[in-house]
């Protein structure tokens, strides 16, 4: 009969088979165990024939088949050598059984190959996932470091280009901790550090003498000695990010070009995360620097005034915006203080770039303080020539300590008027009026002088207060009556209070939606020895 396919997992009994006439390896075992026969092409695999070529495994494989009597799915398969082997049964009557023999290697290997691949790219996967969402620089680090540790090589060192002389190292063993230190170091006591940190292709991995590593590269509790180093540049965006030293020990054998090729993928991915870090962290730097001074002052009593002040972005994420205040002190004692509260079209960053220009210009305009006229003309003029298509409303006030309060000389370009808290609860809007700037070439306003009397308020705001929306239905302005009806409560608080509670209640109206930027500023006439008892803060 005709000797079935050796790739099948059918059970066929036969009783003779001249194994010389089939091309498959076939080698016959007694019930003992031992080789009976086995053709040439058997011979040639198993490095000649006799009986000590039959491997160890397909003898274990025999010895259960003949004790069970079952070949079926008693498929088996072990090296060979250098080669991988598959072996399936025929049993024949006799008792003995005949082993065709299959040479998987190219089969297994490529399926090691295929899995091995896949763990890479689940690890690329990982690793990039890991890194897009980490803009801190050192957070980077200490990812890449780890990473590489597990699963690159038994330890890894990721370092930086130097600042400042000095190298930022990230030192990782397999699942161990992350040690960060920063030490001036010599890039040229490691073969390939030097060429792969100014960002030159990486070198083929290198075995390394017990005792050559330089100190600073040695990672705590290793196994054994490192002997083979992997050096792999960190690419960045238009320059080098820093560079990957990857370790082995004798325990394990030296880096494989495919194992090269993956550290290369690797550094790609983590070079550019690095990189955008870096970026990210520059610009927040930048961002804060320029965000100070742009940010309002911290008000308090100056020149024996109460001022005080708050602001509330449009975004939460905002720490500026369209809405500004400043006080600016006088020259000298008796000169009058000016503060300005003011309100620029639009809100986010582009509103708060022109709020920074206009609180230059008008430091700038502090000489002529004296006629406010001229300087809202002079601020309309230089808002006019500006790139920023955009206008400005604001309120001036020029504050003066009296003997018998503080006089206030106040005017309004295009702004809701301030208005004023008398001790006992009346309030009174301040009878100025104006233009906006940016708007016309010729602005025109009304200056009004008012004088706060001890315990008295005045306070300026920006119509985020009175447009504020909320209500039952989310959709109702706050309004001039609600903030006066606010105001009215606040007789004889101090200037900080009366700030706190009206952006209290502003807040509790919005509850949380959404708004346009909110500033306020209160000046108040400091309380005199003989001025009466403040009444109590809930208006009582």
């Amino acid at each position: 009969m005709d000797v079935p396919a050796p790739f099948t997992h059918d059970v066929v009994r036969v009783q003779v088979i001249d194994l010389d006439r089939v091309p498959h390896a076939a080698v016959t075992l007694a019930p003992d165990g031992s080789l009976v026969g086995l053709n040439a092409p058997a011979g040639r695999l198993l490095d000649g024939g006799g009986p000590a070529a039959v491997p160890d495994w397909l003898t274990e494989a025999h010895r259960r088949l003949s004790g069970s009597g079952d070949a079926a799915d008693r498929c088996c398969s072990g090296p060979v050598g250098d080669r991988h082997v598959e072996a399936r049964p025929v049993p024949e009557s006799d008792g003995s059984v005949v082993w065709w023999l299959l040479d998987v290697t190219d089969r297994v290997r490529a399926e090691r190959d295929l899995r091995e691949e896949r763990e890479r790219s689940a690890v690329l996967t990982e690793v990039s996932t890991a890194l897009a969402s980490a803009l801190n620089a050192d957070r980077c680090l200490e990812l890449t470091a780890r990473t590489a540790a597990d699963h690159l090589a038994e330890a890894a060192v990721v370092v930086t280009p130097a600042g400042g002389g000095r190298h930022t190292l990230a030192l990782a063993r397999r699942d161990g901790p992350v040690t960060m230190t920063r030490q001036a170091i010599d890039p040229t006591s490691l073969p390939g550090l030097a060429d792969a940190l100014a960002g030159f292709p990486p070198v083929t991995a290198c075995w390394i003498p017990p005792g050559d590593l330089p100190s600073w590269a040695l990672v705590a509790e290793l196994p054994a000695p490192v002997r083979s180093v992997s050096v792999t540049p960190l690419p960045g965006h238009g320059e080098s990010a820093g560079a990957l030293v990857l370790l082995r020990t004798a325990s394990r054998a030296s880096f494989t070009p495919a194992e090269e090729e993956f550290a290369r993928s690797f550094a790609v991915r983590a070079g550019a995360a690095l990189s955008s870090a870096r970026a990210f962290a520059e610009q927040a730097d930048i961002s804060s620097v320029l965000t100070h001074d742009l940010l309002p002052p911290i008000l308090g009593p100056l020149g024996g005034v109460e001022y005080a002040g708050a602001y509330r972005a449009a975004q939460d994420a905002d720490q500026v915006g369209g809405d500004f205040y400043d006080v600016h002190p006088g020259a000298g004692d008796g000169d009058e203080t000016l503060v300005v509260l003011g309100d620029v079209a639009g809100k986010g960053l582009e509103a708060a770039v022109l709020t920074g220009r206009m609180r230059s210009t008008l430091q700038a305009l502090l000489p002529f303080t004296g006629d406010h006229g001229r300087v809202l003309s002079l601020l309309n003029q230089s808002v006019l020539i500006s790139r920023h298509n955009r206008f400005a409303t604001l309120v001036l006030a020029s504050v003066r300590l009296t003997p018998g309060g503080v006089t206030l000389r106040v005017t309004s370009a295009g702004h809701p008027p301030p208005l004023v808290v008398r001790f006992d609860g009346t309030v009174e809007e301040v009878p100025t009026r104006g233009m906006a700037v940016g708007v016309v070439a010729q602005v025109t306003s009304r200056t009004a002088e008012i004088v706060l009397e001890p315990g008295d308020t005045c306070l300026l705001y920006t119509d985020g207060v009175t447009e504020a929306r909320g209500g039952p239905f989310g959709d109702e302005f706050f309004g001039e009556a609600r903030l006066a009806k606010v105001l009215a409560e606040c007789g004889g608080m101090l200037p900080r209070a009366v700030v706190e509670r009206v952006q209290m209640v502003v807040g509790e109206w919005i509850r949380g939606g959404r708004h346009d930027d909110i500033a306020t500023v209160a000046v108040g006439a400091p309380r005199t020895d003989g001025s009466p008892d403040a009444p109590p803060e809930d208006g009582t």
